[in-house]
C-alpha cells in the first residue's frame, strides 16, 4: 500500500513540476464537480500556482450481495482517496491536475465463477478493476490534467476532465467516477441560457484504471447478446474517431427548464435527447412537478463494424424512448411517480462504461439500457431535514422487459423484475465537518419467467444488496 501511495504522490508532484518548468502559456480553474473557490487573479505564472488551491477526498466503501440461497454471495471492502489541484487564473488561463488511489482491503474472490451458473461477480468488482479482478493494489489513476481559458461567464477546457451530461457522466456510485479526455466549451453569456459541447477522444470508465479510445472503451463491461442470440463480438472491434456533443439548456421564467442534447458517436450511432421540467406553485408553498423526456437513436454507417456479429448498433437500427414524471413537493417532502417506455422499434443502447441513463425511472444498481419494448414504472418518496444534513429516499419500481430468450429486444437476457431502494444520507458538522455517511439497500424480486435456469437469476433478481459508504472531503 505504501509504495502505491508513494507512486501516486510522485506522479502528481512530477506532473506539477513539469508544468512549472515548461508551461509558458498558462493554466485553468477547478473542474465543474469541485466546489467553487475564491480565485484571486495572479500577476505572473508563479503566483498562479502559489494562489492555487487543493481539494481532496477519502472514501471507504463496504458492499455485499446476498443472492438466492444456493447461489454465490459476495462482499468487498475498499478504501481510497483523491487529490486535486487548480491554479488561480493568469490572463484568463488556469491549470488543473488530479489523481485517485484505491485499495482492496478485503473481499471474496471476485474472479471466481459461480459453481452452478458459471456467472462472475457483477457489483463488487466495480469498486476495483473490471479488467483484472485479481488487481488489489495497482488501482491509481491520473484523472484530471487540463488547461482552461475563461472569459466573462464562459470557458473552454482541454485535457482530462469529468463531465456531467445525459449519457456521459460521473456515475459516481463506486470508488471513482468516469473521466473523459477532450475539449469542452461552456457558453453562459446569454441570459437564462447555457450552451455547452465539445469533442471527446478518450474515456477512462468507472471501475477501470486505464484510458481508452472511444471505440475500445465500449465492451469493457458485460457485453450481452447480439440480436440473433449469439454473444456480442464488438469488444475490441469498434472503430470511432470520437464523440461530438452539443447541449442547450434554457430557463423559461422561474418555473420551466428545457434541455436539448445531441450525442454523435462517429461511425457508431447518434442520440438526440430533449427534456422539459415544469414546476406549478400551489397554496401554502405546495408545488406540482412535471417532466417529460424524449430520446431518439439512429445507427451510423455499419454501427461500428462491417461484420454484423462484431457491430455495436445494428446497421439501419433505431430506438425511441419516452419518459415522464409527475410529483408533489412541500417543504422537506417530495413524492414522485414516473414512467418510461422503450418502444419496440429497437433496443435502447448507450455504453454503460460512459455513464448512467438519465430517465426519470432510473434506480441505483439497475438500468433498462439494452432493452426494447419495455415498460418501467417507479414511485419515490424523499425527505430531508431543515438544515439538509439528513436525507431519506425510498423508491419502488416495476420493470417489464421482453422475455429473457428474446435477444432482439433484451440484450442482457434480464427477466422482468421489481425493485426496492432505501437510501439514507447524513452530513456531519462541527469537528466532523466534511464527513458524510451513505447507506443504500437494494432488493430485487423476479417478475418474469427464467425457465428454471439460474443464470437468469444470479446477480439480477431474488437478491439483496447492501452498501455502506463513508466520504470525507476537504
Amino acid at each position: 500500500m505504501y509504495h502505491n501511495m508513494k507512486r501516486t504522490i510522485l506522479l502528481l508532484a512530477g506532473a506539477l513540476q513539469a508544468v512549472l518548468l515548461f508551461a509558458q502559456t498558462a493554466q485553468p480553474p477547478a473542474t465543474s464537480d469541485l466546489p467553487e473557490q475564491p480565485k484571486p487573479k495572479a500577476n505572473n505564472l508563479l503566483e498562479a500556482f502559489e494562489q492555487g488551491h487543493f481539494h481532496g477526498s477519502f472514501r471507504t466503501f463496504l458492499m455485499t450481495t446476498d443472492n438466492a440461497r444456493h447461489l454465490s454471495d459476495y462482499h468487498a471492502l475498499a478504501a481510497g482517496g483523491s487529490l486535486h489541484f487548480a491554479s488561480s487564473p493568469w490572463h484568463g488561463f488556469s491549470f488543473g491536475l488530479g489523481g485517485v488511489f484505491n485499495y482492496n482491503l478485503a473481499s471474496s474472490d471476485l474472479g471466481a465463477k459461480d459453481s452452478i451458473t458459471g456467472a462472475v461477480n457483477r457489483y463488487e468488482i466495480g469498486l476495483f478493476d473490471v479488467q483484472n479482478p485479481k488487481n488489489r493494489k495497482n488501482l491509481d489513476r491520473i484523472e484530471e490534467l487540463w488547461l482552461r481559458y475563461q472569459w466573462k461567464k464562459s470557458l473552454i477546457t482541454i485535457g482530462q476532465q469529468s463531465l456531467q451530461t445525459p449519457f456521459v457522466n460521473y456515475q459516481d456510485g463506486r470508488m471513482r467516477p468516469t473521466a473523459e479526455s477532450g475539449a469542452w466549451l461552456e457558453i453562459s453569456e446569454l441570459k437564462n441560457t447555457k450552451i455547452e459541447g465539445g469533442y471527446l477522444w478518450k474515456i477512462s470508465p468507472r471501475s477501470t484504471v486505464e484510458w481508452f479510445g472511444v471505440g475500445e472503451s465500449i465492451g469493457l463491461y458485460p457485453k450481452g447478446l447480439n440480436p440473433d442470440g449469439t454473444g456480442s463480438g464488438y469488444p475490441e472491434n469498434l472503430e470511432s474517431m470520437g464523440i461530438g456533443m452539443l447541449g442547450i439548456t434554457r430557463q423559461w421564467g422561474k418555473r420551466t427548464k428545457i434541455q436539448v442534447w445531441d450525442q454523435y458517436v462517429e461511425n457508431i450511432f447518434n442520440t438526440a435527447f430533449v427534456q422539459a421540467d415544469h414546476t406549478h406553485p400551489l397554496k401554502n408553498k405546495h408545488k406540482l412537478l412535471f417532466g417529460l423526456q424524449l430520446t431518439h437513436q439512429d445507427a451510423l454507417s455499419h454501427g461500428g463494424h462491417e461484420e454484423v456479429s462484431k457491430t455495436y448498433f445494428q446497421k439501419g437500427g433505431q430506438s425511441n424512448v419516452i419518459s415522464a414524471q409527475t410529483g408533489w413537493e412541500h417543504d422537506s417532502w417530495q413524492a414522485l411517480a414516473a414512467y418510461t417506455r422503450v418502444t419496440s422499434d429497437g433496443r435502447f443502447l448507450s455504453p454503460r462504461e460512459w455513464g448512467r441513463e438519465p430517465f426519470y425511472t432510473f434506480m441505483a444498481r439497475e438500468r433498462v439500457e439494452g432493452s426494447g419494448d419495455s415498460h418501467s414504472i417507479t414511485g419515490r418518496l424523499n425527505w430531508q431535514n431543515k438544515n439538509k444534513k439528513l436525507r431519506f429516499e425510498g423508491a419502488y419500481g416495476h420493470f417489464y422487459l421482453p422475455d429473457v430468450k428474446n435477444a432482439a429486444l433484451n440484450k442482457y437476457a434480464f427477466p422482468s423484475f421489481q425493485q426496492i431502494n432505501l437510501d439514507a444520507r447524513y452530513a456531519f458538522g462541527g469537528m466532523f465537518e466534511g464527513l458524510r455517511v451513505h447507506f443504500l439497500y437494494v432488493w430485487k424480486g423476479r417478475l418474469g419467467e427464467v425457465y428454471g435456469n439460474d443464470k437468469y437469476v444470479i446477480n439480477r433478481v431474488d437478491m439483496s444488496h447492501f452498501n455502506l459508504i463513508f466520504n470525507y472531503t476537504y
